[in-house]
């Protein structure tokens, strides 16, 4: 089954007024490259003004809670994030599991509350290095997969990304044949669980990914886009990665 490339930025704890010419000199990039889906979640304070900056490319948010309102102090719901113009979020990144102790369940509970608002979700697993060399990874990712993903969920609004955390802004990343392997077990897990339409269902790449490395790594078996952090901050360097993306349409 053919599915759509899909590139994300996630800027993280960057950007400021200042950086939204980088949101329009990537929203003009994702124009010209037409086959590829390309999405910018950038900072809470950003979204409405990247929004008006960025035609062409999906707006998004780094996090959701569970509930569409309440005494939740800090926390943005869903409503709220549609309303400033995002489009979609990721849920369950491996910082926010390690630095607030975020559970798969809460991931759970967050991609069900973004789809009640007819946002995309992008949600992320991955294993600890310490769980790689243990040998874990397969069951870690199937373990997070299983208690993370709705039953519900579909292509039409879900994304998985694998991100082993412990690539994530170190410059290394796994061998293609390890990367293969496990977006192989993640669609057979999928599968298991919501039978066929997870053949629709995109699986990111996410962990260093350069304009240099993105032309092999898209176009892994099973890989159906990347998940960026630092290269999506400039222009000049996220661009490199959606052509490489468009380059095998």
């Amino acid at each position: 089954m053919t599915r759509r490339k899909l590139v994300a930025g996630n800027w993280k704890m960057n950007g400021m007024a200042r950086d939204l010419d980088a949101v329009a000199a990537i929203a003009a990039a994702a124009r010209a490259h037409p086959d590829v889906d390309v999405a910018l979640c950038v900072p809470a304070t950003l979204i409405a003004a990247a929004a008006s900056r960025g035609e062409g490319v999906w707006i998004g948010a780094q996090d959701v809670h569970a509930n569409d309102a309440g005494a939740h102090t800090g926390c943005l719901s869903a409503p709220m994030l549609v309303e400033a113009g995002a489009r979609v979020v990721i849920v369950g990144h491996s910082e926010r599991r390690a630095d607030q102790n975020e559970t798969s369940h809460d991931a759970w509970a967050k991609a069900a509350a973004a789809h009640r608002h007819a946002m995309q979700v992008i949600l992320c697993v991955g294993e600890t290095e310490a769980e790689r060399e243990a040998g874990r990874a397969e069951r870690v990712v199937q373990a997070q997969i299983e208690k993370s993903v709705p039953e519900d969920a579909t292509g039409d609004w879900f994304t998985l990304a694998y991100e082993p955390r412990w690539a994530i802004g170190t410059g290394r990343t796994p061998t293609l044949e390890e990367i293969a392997c496990i977006h192989a077990i993640a669609r057979a897990k999928l599968r298991q669980m919501i039978g066929d339409t997870a053949a629709g269902i995109r699986i990111l790449y996410g962990g260093s990914v350069t304009g240099a490395n993105a032309g092999a790594i898209l176009f892994t078996e099973n890989v159906d886009g990347a998940l960026v952090g630092g290269a999506s901050l400039t222009a000049a360097k996220f661009v490199p990665i959606i052509a490489a993306a468009a380059a095998g349409n």
